[in-house]
């Protein structure tokens, strides 16, 4: 198909989600918010995601975070572009920020690779420069739910900024316990901004 790097086949049989929480994106069997989220209200206005983290998202994502693999990412951005194309528009997408350490590291932030395609197919702002990342933070995979929470307080910090959007999509790959996107968001939300939905390619259920 023009515009997009992956055949209509393999395209229609990708993971694409669907039923799920409108406010952390969990699969449900129904549509509606799920009972954490109900229990526990969460500092994003809604989350969404353009799959459920299975074959072969679950391949592909580490690709592009861990292998440098740009091309697997555009792809994926192609299909975020087009997941989110319909959403209430927010006035800038904003990436989740690496810590400047790990970003040397590794040389590439995966989250800001996917969002500037998207970025660019959706004629947004990206302001790649507003949320930084000051505490270098243990690898969240490695963590349970609790020690994720504990693990990113106050790791981000909104940089001052005269014209501070009140509409931000946070956008990442993968949305597994919500931690990152949540720390992030209220950082967000403690600056001023009125609006914070997270865009992420994978959600794990």
């Amino acid at each position: 198909m023009p515009g997009r790097d992956v055949c209509a086949r393999c395209h229609a049989d990708l993971p694409w989600q669907g039923l799920a929480c409108g406010c952390c994106a969990l699969p449900l069997p129904t549509t509606g918010i799920c009972g954490h989220c109900l229990q526990q209200p969460s500092p994003l206005d809604a989350a969404h995601a353009a799959f459920d983290y299975s074959f072969p998202l679950d391949r592909l994502l580490p690709r592009l975070k861990f292998h440098a693999d740009f091309a697997c990412g555009r792809m994926l951005a192609q299909c975020m572009a087009e997941r989110f194309a319909a959403l209430p528009r927010p006035a800038a997408i904003v990436p989740v920020p690496l810590h400047p350490a790990r970003l040397r590291r590794r040389g590439y932030d995966q989250a800001l690779e996917l969002a500037k395609p998207i970025a660019r197919a959706l004629a947004l702002p990206l302001r790649g420069n507003l949320l930084q990342r000051d505490k270098p933070t243990s690898a969240q995979s490695r963590l349970h739910a609790d020690a994720r929470q504990r693990n990113l307080r106050d790791a981000f910090r909104v940089a001052t900024l005269p014209d501070l959007p009140a509409h931000i999509a946070l956008l990442d790959d993968v949305m597994t316990t919500g931690a990152t996107l949540y720390a992030a968001a209220q950082a967000l939300r403690n600056a001023g901004v009125a609006r914070v939905d997270a865009w992420v390619c994978a959600r794990v259920a």
